[in-house]
């Protein structure tokens, strides 16, 4: 009988795939992987560029002096403003206009801008100081209120101003007597009893480094009026105490022509300090000053002494003061 003999069959694996014994791809797989990655960087490169581009100026915005509101939007607002201004009386003329707005131009942003007053002129400052810091100080709590509720964006404070014009010579005698204590030029008018600076103001403003402030308010045409005394001390105060930008601040003065404004700017920010003065704009350029020093002014001049002014000159011409709304 004949054995039946088991036969086995052995596979080898082909020639073409032995070697390392790693699986090789195909051709295909391996475009298609280098295809997707190539599509994802590329797409990730984009995107991530797109939202990391720096915002670069225009010729016209470094033409404005490194305003940050460009230069044909800045004169545009300016010439619209001057339009037909010498029509109201209550109304900064074109020349005053242009001073005010040269020094925003230059100022560098963000610019910090303090103005005392609500006046036709309000929207215009706050357009002018595009991404900077502008705010308002005005006496009337029901024009602040209405302004707040037209332009939320726009930040304006009340204050109640206790004085008069009638007790000029008075506060000014007090101002003297108190020059090294509640009265002097550099301290926090936070913490001051001083009768001429302004105490209530929400407490992040006294430490604000304000570059430009323009006094326009309060009313000061008739001897009940609280009269600019305050303003203009506190913002003589504001510029010898600031801390932080740059040493100078601009202050302005509007309708330096009547006595009130013009003892007071003479007394606190002193006639060595005046830039220049257009029509009836007072421009001053004060600076830091160390707490040790007690004098506003380096230079004493007889002029501005208050007792060789008559109280009619303090209220000389007569300009009454006009809200916007």
């Amino acid at each position: 009988m004949k054995a039946n003999s088991a036969k086995l069959i052995v596979f080898h694996p082909s020639l073409h795939k032995q070697g390392s014994g790693t699986i090789t791809a195909s051709p295909r797989i391996w475009f298609l992987v280098f295809l997707s990655f190539f599509t994802f960087a590329f797409a990730l490169t984009f995107f991530t560029a797109k939202d990391a581009a720096p915002v670069t100026k225009t010729g016209g915005d470094t033409g404005a002096g490194r305003s940050s509101l460009p230069a044909s939007v800045f004169d545009a607002l300016l010439h619209y403003a001057t339009v037909n201004s010498s029509t109201v009386s209550s109304r900064m003329s074109a020349v005053e206009l242009n001073s005010i707005a040269t020094v925003l131009r230059r100022c560098k942003p963000p610019c910090n801008f303090l103005v005392f007053g609500l006046t036709h002129e309000t929207l215009l400052w706050h357009s002018l100081n595009h991404n900077g810091r502008t705010v308002f100080v005005d006496e009337s709590a029901y024009f602040v209120s209405k302004l707040e509720e037209k332009r939320p964006d726009i930040e304006a404070y009340d204050v109640q101003f206790t004085t008069k014009v009638s007790e000029l010579h008075d506060l000014l005698a007090h101002t003297k007597e108190q020059r090294k204590g509640e009265c002097r030029p550099v301290q926090n008018l936070l913490f001051s009893d001083c009768k001429l600076g302004i105490n209530d103001l929400p407490n992040h403003i006294y430490d604000v480094p304000w570059d430009v402030i323009l006094i326009d308010g309060p009313r000061g045409f008739s001897t009940s009026a609280p009269g600019r005394m305050t303003a203009i001390y506190t913002a003589g105060v504001f510029a010898r105490s600031k801390r932080g930008g740059s040493i100078k601040t601009h202050v302005f003065v509007h309708e330096i022509d009547r006595g009130v404004e013009k003892i007071c700017s003479e007394e606190f920010l002193c006639s060595e300090n005046l830039v220049e003065t257009k029509e009836l704009l007072g421009h001053f350029v004060v600076e830091k000053m160390e707490a040790n020093r007690f004098e506003f002014c380096s230079v004493f001049d007889p002029s501005s002494s208050p007792s060789t002014t008559s109280s009619s000159a303090v209220l000389s011409p007569k300009r009454k003061n006009t809200k916007p709304m």
